[in-house]
């Protein structure tokens, strides 16, 4: 199991894996619902026949192989159609979350160059807002709506007439499939460089030993497509499985979530830790029944104990947890049928090269802490940052990639998480950059100064916290809280927004005058644990 081979064969593209089971005329592929009770399905014969439709206008519009599209779409089963198009297309996808921004879109947008946009009908006026400035951008589709909309070219109508036959393009393993933006402590997000290998590797290891996925299952990962987590597990792992992938496009409700995992029949869970901690808290669990539940997994931030003895008692069910980034996928982990550790991350996953190391990029010895290393050879690490070889060269330490976060290793090879090694903060699952939020800040007329960090919280397992210096310090005041926080969600996604803010009269600085945010984190936990 440690000597699996993960790296694929020259020429590959992840769609094929998708494809391959759209021979069976009735096999189920995506199951939908939304929260008005509105359902839908598709055969994986009907995603073929559908991606292949809208592969050919994509050709006849003149994207081809290496050009990338932005695709800001919801959980519908148009995002499936869309993604398995472009790939077959030889394109390269960007996705972009429902909650991006027109000053996230353009900067996106501009780094890409870009070429086209699918968006949900919603979205269009955020890209509208910047398209005289976003001068790569060159098509516009519209998705989810029979409406014409200015400007924009219709999906039903732009596909309708094509033919359901395409002769997939020819990918290297190594060419680009996705460019996921990601967050970081400093500076802009970095645009993550994945490869068709990517999926290749990703698919023995994620799908059939993390998750367990089976032919003919159904699967529910709930992450959205704005997020690399989708292309992880909603789309990779359960239709490279022949898998049914369930998408529920509403918002979260526990009552709601439990009820839809009983209807369908739910085999395989991939959640958010918040949403496993609010569904755990909720009264009455007794109430549902989910024998068919056979795995259950999570991603994002550790799980605490009172989720897994609650899933444990009502439905005979180990939460199992994860770890992994936009940069490597899934490389730490509860594997099926591994002895649970609680407080522990898992093991590295097979057929992969990780290590805790040094500063100087020496594999420690048991017990030390050090920082979690992937080594530059595994086949499921990113191939750099697009257009940023500063920043893809820092992450890298010789022949290890860093991850940033710090772990020791026991003496059966668990590893065991420590912290961050640097200022991102993670809630609710979300990778939240503080330089971000802090520009978003400034630029608000009554702040003088400010820093960003990560505050416990109980239910999100952070929040966003903001310590402001007021121009004037007697203007503090609740509704002066409420007014920044909805500047910063007019600026950028409004997940980034700060939950808490505190006004202060200075902040804690090094010498030289940065900002100590460490400072800051260590105080938020103190308070937090004489709550």
């Amino acid at each position: 199991m440690e000597n699996m081979n993960l790296t694929a064969p020259e020429y590959y593209n992840i769609a094929q894996d998708i494809d391959r089971f759209a021979d069976e005329p009735d096999k189920i592929a995506i199951l939908w619902e939304n929260e008005a009770g509105e359902t839908r399905q598709l055969t994986y014969m009907e995603l073929r026949q559908a991606s292949n439709r809208f592969a050919n206008a994509l050709s006849k519009m003149g994207l081809r192989k290496g050009d990338k599209i932005i695709v800001t779409l919801p959980r519908i089963p148009e995002t499936y159609i869309v993604f398995q198009g472009a790939l077959k297309s030889g394109l390269i996808i960007s996705p972009g979350s429902e909650m991006l921004m027109p000053k996230d879109i353009l900067f996106r947008a501009e780094h890409s160059q870009a070429k086209a946009v699918i968006s949900y009908h919603e979205f269009t006026g955020r890209f509208d807002q910047i398209r005289g400035e976003a001068r790569s951008l060159q098509h516009f589709i519209v998705v989810g709506t029979d409406e014409e909309t200015e400007g924009w070219r219709n999906y039903q109508r732009l596909t309708e007439s094509e033919s359901d036959q395409f002769d997939m393009v020819k990918t290297r393993s190594d060419d680009t499939a996705f460019l996921n933006y990601t967050s970081g402590t400093t500076g802009n997000p970095k645009g993550v460089i994945m490869h068709h290998g990517w999926g290749f590797a990703h698919q023995p290891i994620a799908a059939k030993l993390w998750l367990g996925v089976e032919e003919n299952d159904v699967v529910w990962a709930t992450a959205g497509p704005g997020w690399a987590k989708w292309n992880w597990s909603p789309f990779l792992a359960a239709l490279g499985s022949g898998a049914a992938s369930f998408s529920y496009q509403g918002k979260f409700d526990a009552p709601k979530y439990l009820s839809l995992l009983e209807k369908y029949e739910v085999n395989v869970l991939c959640c958010t830790p918040t949403e496993y901690r609010l569904m755990a808290k909720f009264e009455g669990l007794e109430r549902f029944k989910l024998q068919s539940l056979r795995n259950a997994v999570s991603a994002g931030e550790p799980l605490n104990q009172q989720v897994i003895d609650t899933f444990r008692h009502y439905f005979n069910l180990e939460v199992r947890d994860g770890y992994g980034q936009s940069e490597n996928s899934l490389m730490i982990g509860f594997m099926k049928g591994m002895e649970i550790r609680l407080g522990a991350m898992g093991k590295p996953v097979p057929g992969n090269r990780l290590a805790i190391i040094d500063e100087e990029g020496n594999p420690l010895p048991q017990g030390q802490v050090g920082d979690i290393a992937i080594h530059r050879d595994t086949p499921a690490l990113f191939k750099g940052y697009l257009n940023d070889p500063e920043r893809t060269a820092a992450v890298f330490r010789g022949e290890w990639y860093v991850t940033g976060d710090q772990a020791r290793m026991d003496e059966d090879g668990y590893y065991w998480f420590e912290g961050r090694s640097d200022d991102i903060i993670i809630s609710s699952g979300y990778t939240i950059g503080p330089f971000e939020v802090e520009d978003a800040l400034v630029k608000h007329p009554m702040v003088k100064e400010c820093a960003v960090v990560a505050s416990p919280d109980e239910i999100r397992g952070s929040i966003v916290k903001a310590f402001v210096i007021l121009k004037d310090p007697a203007a503090a005041s609740e509704k002066l809280v409420k007014e920044m926080q909805d500047h910063v969600k007019s600026i950028t996604a409004p997940y980034k927004y700060p939950r808490a803010i505190e006004f202060v009269t200075e902040l804690p600085k090094t010498i030289s005058g940065k900002i100590r945010r460490v400072e800051l984190r260590q105080l938020e936990k103190q308070r937090h644990a004489q709550a």
